[in-house]
């Protein structure tokens, strides 16, 4: 199974740079259109729909995110697996300078990954993580 991850976006083409430029992917040129982009894996692709004609393509005409100037409804996200703290940590500067924010982080979570939870330039939420904390770390006790 590949899981493909669609983001409906006001302007493809600066979240298709976004996330190529923070991860390194390549694009998906077979999916290259007018109305969509995408970055592609041997597991996953990462697409970018132009919100604007993909709502009624799909049938969600009444299904959009309000256009406001706060922070965007949260729900879903993508959580990037990456191969270490230092990974990590790269990822979450390239995405303050490419125009993203950090929400939180990083940080150890109770399960043991190093962590951080971003926002893309459209303010969709995304997290980064790495099954492993950096060397002198722990993990924090979950209290309920």
């Amino acid at each position: 199974m590949k899981l493909w991850f669609n983001l409906m976006s006001r302007d493809i083409e600066a979240q298709f740079r976004f996330y190529r430029t923070v991860f390194g992917l390549p694009e998906a040129e077979a999916a290259h259109s007018p109305i969509y982009r995408a970055l592609e894996t041997k597991d996953f692709q990462l697409g970018f729909n132009d919100g604007r004609a993909a709502y009624g393509l799909l049938g969600l005409d009444g299904r959009q995110a309000p256009d406001t100037t706060g922070p965007r409804p949260t729900v879903a996200y993508a959580t990037f697996m990456l191969a270490s703290p230092m990974a990590v940590d790269e990822a979450v500067q390239a995405v303050q300078a490419h125009g993203g924010q950090v929400v939180k982080g990083p940080f150890a979570t109770y399960y043991g990954q190093w962590q951080a939870v971003l926002a893309d330039p459209e303010d969709n939420v995304f997290r980064i993580a790495t099954d492993s904390l950096p060397e002198g770390v722990t993990a924090p006790r979950l209290t309920t």
